[in-house]
């Protein structure tokens, strides 16, 4: 595998761990108790200085990848390379931080489509 490709991998890794954590941490975050004394809107904000770090891995991420800067991936390639990733990433959050959270069949089959969705996307 090319190193731009390895690059662009690790840094959408990276930003959708960010993402995850700023989309669905504060839904944990009650356990914790200093978050209930919070409103909405500081939850919000909380969440977009974590998004911060999320822009800072995946702008360069694209950057690197897309073939309009000299790297591997069209941007549609890009863009589905992303999704999975966000997927497996969430997947991962979830069985750690959400332990209750139960996974079914009809949820695997739809992770199973959008590998399948990589596949398309990757076949010349």
């Amino acid at each position: 595998m090319e190193w731009k490709a390895v690059q662009t991998v690790m840094l959408l890794t990276l930003s959708n761990s960010f993402m995850v954590v700023a989309w669905y941490g504060h839904l944990k975050s009650a356990e914790w108790g200093w978050s209930s004394k919070l409103g909405l809107f500081a939850l919000i904000l909380i969440s977009w200085g974590i998004a911060f770090f999320e822009y800072i891995f995946q702008v360069p991420a694209n950057r690197i990848g897309s073939d309009l800067h000299g790297g591997p991936f069209s941007l549609i390639q890009l863009k589905v390379l992303q999704e999975v990733i966000t997927l497996v990433v969430f997947v991962v959050f979830t069985v750690v931080v959400f332990r209750n959270e139960r996974f079914r069949t009809d949820h695997l089959i739809a992770f199973a489509l959008l590998v399948l969705a990589v596949y398309f996307a990757f076949r010349k």
